[in-house]
């Protein structure tokens, strides 16, 4: 999606939020279509690309922002006066009409209006259903576009998962709409006709020269079709790009972990263009702070396997997995696992070293560097933040306090302060929450919604129940999306500041 504004912007949303009985499904959405582009939103469940497509297509209001067609707001626009159509993963063709009444059935319902001059010349227009002939001309220059000629007369339920995708494709593009919007297509389909069919709806995207705007969760898809990719997470954007761009330059670790195999290691910049990891510096083409903590992205591909004595690191080869064209192993450097792909086979066991170019080591800042939350102290002088109440030491919210018996902070003055109810600011480090497999034992309840593998741990995110907090947390230990946990942290783990002065 260039930024050339002079390009023709056929569609665009302008700070598109979506909530769901309180609950954002999208939010602050930013983004436009070219005329004749093939986009696709990329991302895992739940993370708004179909609502997003919802709200194109008409099915859903956005609760904030503006939709646009061609400059023209359509925001509050039905659906049928739309020049949209929609395909959906499940195709729902009718299994009682063949394919010429199925692909037929909405234009045959469909009104256009036609001018017509009467014998003293004055133009006269009126509203009409298409004629007979008109109709078939229509289907057949829809089917000849699937490629699916002569098949007028045969039953969709005689049809494989492929062609009845097409017949859904044929009824959504016989109405000539300026854009078609694609949410899951493929996703019925096994895995090789599923792989045709993406080389094929990319051919059908140059032959119609309409708008594609396309959903998947699968990124080989992604990358395979489109033009502009938008990755989304969390009902947000996290980047728009080519499938080039999304690839080779992610903007974090969840794009990098999300797009393809990628290496994360943890890193710190040590110097100009020079940056630490796996206990060794390297040259890279991305200048930043000294000192700054950042995230290292190498794709498995850009490790170069060498003899141990030409590698800048060496390790020692875990595991080795055949992969039809190439070797994927993973070496352990330290306590760092690196993933590594080559066309020559290294049995597990053997002593290596690698390589690795600057410009194909890619530094991203890191997303957390710790949990930070909105809290206050409770009359029992605990601290109650996302969705928990948890143990925590007061005296660090005024230098040199106490706490006297009746539970009252004591300044260094000799003043008392009744903490209850005071706003304060929470810090929690990544690597000082403790996840537990139960909801009995810990503070705080949720579930996992990310896991990012970091070469030597994973970055875990659980989400709170209630008000939908996150716990950011760095653990060695492997753990599944979707598992219920809960969250423990020790008491002098739990930063606190004020947020402003109590009440004295």
């Amino acid at each position: 999606m260039s930024n050339n504004t002079n390009e023709q912007k056929i569609i665009e949303l302008i700070d598109v939020s979506k909530e769901y009985d309180d609950t954002p499904a999208v939010s602050d959405v930013n983004f436009y279509v070219k005329k004749g582009e093939f986009i696709t939103f990329l991302g895992p469940s739940g993370c708004g690309k179909t609502t997003t497509l919802r709200m194109i297509a008409g099915f859903e209001l956005p609760t904030t922002g503006k939709i646009l067609l061609n400059g023209e707001d359509i925001t509050s626009l039905p659906p049928h006066k739309r020049p949209v159509n929609t395909v959906f993963q499940r195709y729902a063709l009718f299994p009682h009409l063949n394919v010429f009444d199925n692909i037929a059935y909405g234009i045959k319902l469909k009104k256009v209006k036609v001018t017509y001059e009467d014998t003293v010349g004055n133009q006269i227009e009126r509203i009409e259903r298409y004629t007979k002939e008109e109709i078939e001309e229509k289907v057949k220059k829809a089917l000849k576009m699937v490629d699916l000629e002569d098949f007028e007369k045969r039953s969709v339920t005689t049809l494989s998962g492929g062609q009845q995708q097409r017949i859904a494709i044929a009824r959504a593009i016989v109405n000539e709409p300026k854009i078609l919007l694609l949410d899951e297509p493929l996703g019925a389909l096994d895995l090789k006709m599923r792989k045709d069919m993406q080389l094929e709806l990319k051919e059908m995207h140059k032959k119609l020269g309409i708008t594609f705007i396309y959903v998947t969760h699968d990124q080989e898809e992604a990358l395979t079709m489109s033009d502009t990719v938008v990755v989304m997470k969390d009902g947000k954007i996290q980047q728009i790009g080519t499938p080039q761009d999304i690839y080779n330059e992610p903007k974090n670790a969840f794009v990098a972990d999300f797009i393809g195999e990628s290496n994360i290691f943890s890193g710190t910049v040590v110097g100009s263009k020079k940056v630490r990891f796996i206990n060794k510096v390297f040259d890279c083409i991305d200048d930043f702070d000294k000192n700054e903590k950042v995230d290292v992205v190498v794709r498995p591909e850009d490790v170069e396997i060498v003899p141990v004595e030409e590698g800048m690191v060496s390790g020692t080869i875990i595991s080795t997995i055949f992969k039809g064209v190439h070797y994927q192993m993973t070496m352990m450097v330290g306590r760092t696992e690196v993933v590594m792909q080559s066309t020559k086979y290294y049995p597990e066991g053997q002593k290596v070293g690698i390589k690795i170019a600057p410009d194909n080591i890619h530094i991203m800042h890191k997303e957390f560097v710790s949990n930070v939350y909105d809290g206050y102290i409770t009359k029992n002088n605990t601290v109650c933040f996302a969705d928990g109440e948890f143990a925590c030491d007061v005296t660090q919210l005024y230098e040199g306090s106490t706490l006297d018996d009746d539970g009252y902070l004591v300044l260094k003055t000799g003043e008392k302060i009744d903490l209850t109810d005071v706003d304060v600011k929470v810090e929690v480090g990544l690597k000082d929450i403790e996840i537990i497999d139960n909801d009995e034992d810990g503070n705080a309840c949720g579930s996992i919604i990310s896991i990012v593998y970091k070469g030597d741990h994973y970055q875990i995110i659980i989400r709170t129940d209630e008000e939908e907090e996150d716990f950011v947390c760095d653990t060695e230990y492997t753990w599944n999306e979707n598992d219920r946990v809960s969250v423990k942290i020790p008491k002098e783990k739990i930063k606190l500041t004020l947020k402003q002065e109590s009440k004295r």
